[in-house]
């Protein structure tokens, strides 16, 4: 079959089953768009190269598949750069394609000519600059696999214009050998007969869930080792909603903005089985001064991360679901300790704290949780909002939250939604967001109105940057600088102006009805909540201390 190398690239795509692109056309990547022209693949035009970058993540991680995002190049490439960084970080698999000058011309600095290759190298699984067609088969098929094998990650590939238009006999490969990448799956039998037998003698297990664990779909294996060892659970950030947040054996989120009973629980205990988790400095604290009591299993499929922060005592390399299940084969059944009874009287005493009077961001997500059932799919930006979310949001499914963790991307949240409500059509998609970052990629509102997306978009208003004010308050002994913003826009009507529905609440008495509307409206709604930007996140753990000490704990 003759066809152009951009026929080959879209058709090649195809053969991996590829549902939806997300991206901005420019010159480059022109004779792309054209070959996509009669392709059954749907094409998602987002209204920033970053927005498609974060629709692609978005799409990944709520469907399971590939995300696959494209933009011309130059400033059409760069512009994808945060975007491929964020699912760097977090571990999600997307194809980011970028259009490039004709070959003859590359190092010339042309016309919308970057290295983005080179820019890319840092935080890519692997990057490809196309400079044969006959390569377009294989490389594709090679990028869908490094993507989505072993740790997940995004792959990048730059087609020169001269390339894409060549014409090559097409032919797609069955199969790839890739020397040098074996990602290792199963973990070593006897390191996981050693990690049953520390929880079999353990008083005080616990279980840190990662997002290691979302990725690997090992909730089940999860739930089953620890109702079957009745161990406790805490999550990451990254790993929330791994296991059902309703469950008597949920502790709660540790970290900087951990819960109080889950920071509490991880100084006590005398073992960790840490399943897909980095062990990130947001997470542990004082990295010396971590579960000091605690030994440590560490299971991952990525060597690298292994005693990387943490000191370790039992290594497992491989994948989260195939070892959780073999370690739950061979531990032996527990019924409830005075372990267990420690941690629910912590459970018990825990508290929120809240500036009185305003509106309650906490009661607003309380409230949310319990009216969807836990079960909304939950997309956030980053900042205060993100932390009461994952907080107090009692996720009960896995996979269904969404938010940037480890490069902690502002403006990352309805784009995401976005990508997300596409997985999903028939499940609901909530975007929290605050009044900073909703403004970094409010634009692609317009996107999910062209889409006839239904998400629903929840705003905190606090008339500038929550987190970073607290930051100041702490380590800046009160010296506020660049957190107001001089001026909001009426988001509400701003909102209107994309042909989103919206309302605007100031009181607690009316954020019940305000969450029964938007939850009831048919498309998309937008619910702006007034808080007062003194309303901190609590607890917090301050820069160089163990997470146990805690403010507002």
């Amino acid at each position: 079959m003759k066809i152009t190398g951009a026929e080959a690239l879209v058709k090649s795509l195809e053969y991996e089953n590829v549902e939806i692109i997300f991206g901005y056309p420019g010159g480059a990547i022109l004779p792309v768009y054209d070959a996509l022209y009669n392709s059954k693949i749907k094409h998602i035009l987002t209204r920033s190269e970053q927005g498609a970058a974060h629709a692609a993540s978005g799409y990944a991680r709520v469907s399971g598949k590939v995300g696959v995002c494209m933009a011309t190049s130059g400033p059409g490439a760069t512009n994808l750069v945060t975007g491929i960084a964020t699912a760097y970080m977090d571990s999600i698999p997307i194809v980011a394609i970028t259009g490039q000058v004709s070959t003859s011309v590359i190092g010339r600095d042309v016309f919308q000519e970057v290295d983005i290759t080179g820019a890319t190298a840092p935080f890519t699984k692997h990057n490809y600059l196309v400079k044969n067609a006959e390569d377009i088969p294989r490389i594709v098929k090679e990028a869908f696999y490094i993507a989505s094998t072993g740790r997940p990650g995004p792959v990048l590939i730059d087609l020169p214009r001269d390339v894409a238009e060549t014409v090559i006999d097409f032919k797609y490969p069955e199969k790839i050998t890739l020397r040098g990448y074996k990602p290792n799956i199963i973990g070593h039998p006897l390191q996981i007969i050693r990690a049953a037998e520390m929880i079999n003698q353990s008083q005080r297990p616990l279980i840190c869930a990662g997002g290691g664990v979302n990725l690997a779909k090992a909730e089940e294996e999860l739930l089953k080792l620890a109702e079957k060892a009745n161990i406790p659970v805490v999550t990451t950030l990254m790993g929330t909603g791994a296991f059902p947040a309703d469950h008597p054996l949920y502790v709660g989120m540790i970290g900087m903005h951990g819960v109080s009973p889950a920071n509490k629980t991880v100084a006590e205990c005398d073992l960790i089985v840490a399943a897909g988790a980095r062990f990130a400095d947001r997470t542990v604290g004082k990295m010396d001064s971590f579960a000091p009591k605690a030994k440590i299993i560490h299971i991952d499929i990525d060597p690298a991360e292994i005693g990387k922060n943490i000191r370790v005592d039992t290594p497992i390399v491989g994948d989260v679901k195939q070892v959780l299940a073999e370690i739950e084969k061979k531990v032996a059944p527990k019924a409830k300790t005075e372990w267990n009874d420690f941690i629910d009287s912590l459970k018990q005493n825990s508290a929120s704290n809240s500036v009185s009077g305003g509106l309650n961001p906490v009661e607003i997500i309380r409230q949310l949780s319990e009216k969807t059932s836990g079960k909304a799919i939950i997309t956030t930006e980053v900042g205060c909002h993100q932390m009461w979310t994952a907080q107090h949001y009692k996720f009960v499914k896995a996979r269904s939250f969404i938010s940037s963790g480890g490069l902690g991307t502002m403006g990352y949240g309805l784009p995401a939604a976005i990508g997300a409500q596409m997985a999903k059509r028939d499940t609901m998609v909530i975007n929290i967001c605050g009044d900073g970052s909703f403004q970094m990629n409010l634009q692609e509102m317009a996107t999910a109105v062209e889409n006839n997306l239904p998400l629903k978009i929840i705003l905190f208003n606090n008339g500038g940057l929550g987190l970073v004010r607290q930051l100041q308050e702490f380590y800046c002994e009160k010296r506020y600088n660049q957190v107001y913003f001089g001026f909001v826009p009426d988001f509400v009507k701003l909102a209107a102006s994309y042909g989103i529905q919206g309302m605007r609440i100031q009181r607690q008495e009316e954020i019940s009805a305000a969450l029964d509307r938007l939850i009831e409206h048919k498309g998309p709604f937008l619910l702006e909540c007034a808080i007062d930007i003194n309303e901190n996140v609590y607890p917090m753990v301050l820069s160089g201390s163990p997470i146990n000490e805690m403010i507002g704990g």
